[in-house]
């Protein structure tokens, strides 16, 4: 091997060993690090709070305030809390828009959740708006683009009257990764509705804290900050919500189908002690009817097709192996307390060759 600086008689090899699917990934890296790179594991999660807060302070101005745009997921929640700690309540206004897409009960789940830490949330009710431009669009590209547009439409409408000069949100690294690359080229694979920038008709400026960190450290971020394990370790959930799980145009008859099917799925797997096992659980409902029969009747109706994970963070993830007696259970469940859905499937693809998300 040539050590001159022309690099001549190199050779690399380029692979990803942080993927959860790498053998022996993490020892990979943490022998270059500390051995061949002779680095000190001299931080701390303290370190990257009082880090990130810093870097906050910067941006944003001394006599400037901060909208944040809040989901009631992990992602959101951890962005509006720092905030307040860099910024103080006073100068940080979060804004929770119930797009009629969340799961069963949810926007009030959320708003109860951010009542109990303390943080105040202007609650905006839109799902009269979100679903009536969704009307008649099956493509999920187009899906999550419409939701982003109505999303920025709703948002500046009920903020028109704001002192803020910034938006914040809680894009995380494979958000962008997935969307736009920050650091050279990549893929699109699918847009996030909260990536891409800012339209300059808002006239706000665009932060973005969590931008570069990934969902376990961000939920070791919210631990930092004093953030109830409840809200941290809650599965994640897409922006556009329930829309792409619906693998159709949306209507509010499905949506109440799906919005059971997944309460049932998810209150089972809490029921069993698993809901901390698995990174991500959902429901998808196909645009599939199949025969069936109910009682001595003959049916003809949805199949849901239930999707669970485990990963590290969401760039791999393998599917869990639940065992057979559960998952036909649940089966029985859906299709006995849930009116138009009468066969269920599991979906058993990783993460490559397969997305988490079915759209």
């Amino acid at each position: 091997m040539a050590n001159d600086s022309t690099g001549e008689g190199y050779m690399a090899l380029q692979f990803h060993p942080e993927v959860s699917h790498t053998e022996h990934g993490s020892e990979i890296l943490k022998h270059f690090v500390f051995t061949k790179c002779r680095a000190k594991k001299n931080w701390e999660g303290q370190h990257l709070v009082d880090h990130l807060v810093d870097e906050i302070k910067k941006k944003v101005g001394p006599s400037e305030k901060v909208l944040c745009a809040l989901s009631g997921g992990v992602d959101s929640t951890v962005t509006a809390v720092l905030l307040t700690k860099a910024l103080g309540r006073d100068r940080v206004q979060s804004v929770f828009v119930d797009t009629g897409l969340m799961r069963l009960n949810e926007a009030d789940q959320v708003m109860s959740a951010y009542k109990e830490i303390d943080l105040p949330v202007q609650c905006v009710m839109a799902e009269k708006e979100f679903l009536g431009a969704l009307d008649g669009i099956a493509d999920p590209e187009k899906k999550r683009k419409t939701i982003g547009r109505v999303f920025i439409e709703v948002f500046e409408a009920a903020t028109k009257n704001s002192p803020c000069q910034w938006l914040a949100q809680g894009t995380l690294y494979p958000d962008v990764i997935e969307s736009v690359s920050v650091h050279g080229q990549s893929v699109t694979i699918k847009s996030h509705h909260n990536v891409g920038g800012l339209p300059e008709k808002m006239g706000l400026k665009l932060v973005e804290p969590l931008r570069e960190l990934f969902k376990d450290e961000v939920r070791a971020l919210g631990t930092q900050l004093g953030i109830k394990p409840e809200l941290l370790h809650r599965h994640p959930f897409p922006g556009p919500g329930l829309a792409i799980r619906i693998l159709d145009a949306i209507n509010r008859e499905d949506l109440e189908i799906l919005k059971k099917a997944d309460d049932v799925f998810i209150s089972e797997l809490r029921k069993n002690g698993l809901y901390g096992k698995i990174w991500q659980a959902f429901v998808c409902l196909l645009p599939v009817k199949t025969v069936g029969v109910m009682g001595d009747g003959r049916t003809y109706e949805r199949v849901a097709a239930l999707r669970a994970v485990t990963s590290l963070d969401g760039m791999t993830a393998d599917w869990y192996p639940f065992e057979h007696k559960f998952l036909a259970h649940v089966s029985n469940r859906i299709t006995n307390e849930v009116k138009g859905i009468n066969r269920v499937v599991y979906d058993i693809s990783s993460k490559p060759p397969a997305t988490i998300e079915w759209e």
